[in-house]
């Protein structure tokens, strides 16, 4: 699928891509990830029109500076982005910090949410999971080779096992690039100092946020070894909407990669969800 931009209103020039037909999802990737995460979800929405996009500042995206890496302008560049495509209504997977922009959205712009599905994240996220996001944000790793990256991964990435042959190597790959003096970022470095400026308080919650999905379809995946969000997070989210589609992934930390059996279960029951509550809206 080629990637294809759209100007924000600021003037950025940003990266999607928008293949197939039938029900709008929008896939948001994580904090420093790019669109190209969603590739072992692809087969899975092989009946939608699956929207993905690189954020200001990672991918193919331009560059913007710290103060623009915000939920708030990864939001406001979404709805851009639907609004390009001419799509007024999208059901949203968010992976990590694409999940808070996705609950954002519900919160500001809830008539353009079909439904909502969070991989790994939620209101509340472990001090342990953020601190290890403060290790490696922003900083190139001390590796030469993409080979060597993916020796690393397995004792660096906690919480995973049985993985899929070669799939280090494709994780390495979409985690950097190969420079001519050894490994760089996928993404500008000063997005440390935005994510820095957002830990300041990294015991503030987003309970007022996962609220506002109330009467949308929600669903939750979770890594089973996750050391972001806690079970006693979970726990609440549950009590919060009994009917939130929800699944364990084993063998997973922080992230599932979406194509794992029980992650594929969850994305087509809540995709099922979201049909029949976008029938039941137009009915």
């Amino acid at each position: 699928m080629a990637t294809q931009f759209f100007t924000a209103a600021d003037g950025a020039r940003l990266a999607y891509q928008d293949e197939g037909e039938g029900l709008p999802v929008l896939c948001l990737a994580g904090l420093t990830r790019s669109m190209d995460d969603f590739d072992y979800l692809a087969p899975t929405l092989a009946d939608c029109r699956m929207i993905r996009m690189d954020y200001r500042g990672r991918g193919q995206s331009d560059r913007t500076g710290a103060a623009t890496y915000t939920v708030p302008q990864e939001g406001a560049d979404a709805l851009a982005l639907l609004d390009h495509l001419g799509i007024a209504r999208a059901a949203m997977i968010g992976t990590s910090r694409g999940g808070l922009v996705a609950m954002y959205l519900a919160a500001v712009a809830k008539d353009r949410v079909l439904g909502v599905c969070l991989n790994d994240v939620g209101p509340a996220l472990q001090r342990e999971g953020l601190e290890a996001i403060v290790d490696y944000v922003g900083r190139r790793p001390a590796a030469k080779t993409l080979a060597e990256v993916a020796q690393a991964l397995p004792r660096t990435l906690r919480g995973f096992g049985e993985v899929p042959e070669g799939r280090w190597e494709e994780e390495a790959a979409r985690l950097y690039r190969q420079g001519p003096e050894g490994v760089e970022l996928t993404y500008d470095p000063a997005l440390r100092e935005a994510f820095l400026a957002a830990f300041k308080n990294p015991d503030a919650t987003a309970w007022p946020l996962f609220d506002a999905l109330a009467g949308l379809p929600v669903a939750l995946i979770h890594g089973a070894g996750s050391d972001l969000l806690g079970e006693d997070t979970v726990a609440e989210m549950q009590r919060r909407r009994p009917d939130m589609i929800y699944g364990k992934v084993p063998g997973r930390g922080h992230i599932p990669w979406l194509d794992e059996g029980e992650s594929v279960a969850v994305i087509r029951a809540w995709v099922g969800a979201v049909r029949d509550s976008r029938t039941r809206i137009s009915e």
